[in-house]
């Protein structure tokens, strides 16, 4: 924290800068690591906490779904006043952005990361917390009706510019939103693609080949040892 009042270039870049690598941190591959899975090879390919959900089980899906919002939320509620004595709330929007940002193009990963609904909710959490509860509501109901997430979690973004508005929120606010609500629904055009194919899976449904591509993106060690280990017991 270097001053009061006015934020300076380098309180500025360091808030942002911090925020995206805070964003960047990819927990559905460390995980997914962890098991001896890369994620990004099965299922939907995506390092999301519904594919985590999908591939390495429900309790991990869910843990990674709470870290990827966190991560939102820290961005916007704590990470700016890390540099800034009174940070103002462009500020803290430009935090939540650069924390998306950095949840859907990590460097870490070549800039191929998610769709950003997990850390979008942490920022909204944080900034919006009322238009969140309008869309959290529609989210749930799309996906009671439906069983698909892409298709709740693409309903309730393109409704989020809506709850803002619907809120009383600012321009800058309702600005902030459709940017947000942008930019879900752009990470999800392969999902959309699929939906009018009619071939998007529904929560708990594996993909076809699943099996085959879990089996491919373990480390070769990892399959050597079970090889061996399966002729041992032969």
């Amino acid at each position: 924290m270097i001053g009061s009042g006015m934020a300076s270039t380098l309180e500025i870049g360091g808030t942002l800068l911090s925020a995206y690598l805070l964003g960047s941190i990819p927990w559905g591959v460390l995980f997914g690591k962890a098991k001896g899975v890369d994620l990004r090879k099965v299922g939907s390919g995506n390092i999301g906490a519904t594919n985590a959900a999908r591939v390495l089980g429900k309790p991990i899906g869910l843990t990674v779904l709470l870290l990827d919002a966190a991560k939102g939320y820290v961005a916007c509620r704590w990470l700016p006043w890390l540099w800034v004595d009174h940070p103002e709330q462009w500020l803290l929007l430009a935090a939540g952005v650069a924390a998306v940002l950095g949840h859907n193009f990590p460097c870490w990963l070549r800039f191929r990361g998610g769709k950003g609904i997990a850390t979008s909710t942490g920022v909204l959490l944080a900034l919006m917390p009322k238009a969140l509860g309008i869309c959290a509501v529609v989210w749930a109901v799309v996906f009671m009706a439906f069983r698909i997430v892409s298709l709740a979690s693409i309903v309730a973004a393109g409704c989020l510019p809506v709850a803002v508005w619907w809120t009383g929120g600012s321009r800058l606010l309702l600005g902030f939103a459709i940017f947000l609500a942008v930019m879900a629904i752009y990470r999800h055009r392969a999902n959309l693609q699929r939906l009018l194919a009619g071939t998007e899976p529904r929560f708990g449904q594996k993909p076809a080949g699943q099996n085959n591509a879990l089996k491919e993106s373990r480390p070769p060690k990892a399959q050597n040892q079970k090889e061996s280990k399966g002729r041992g017991e032969s």
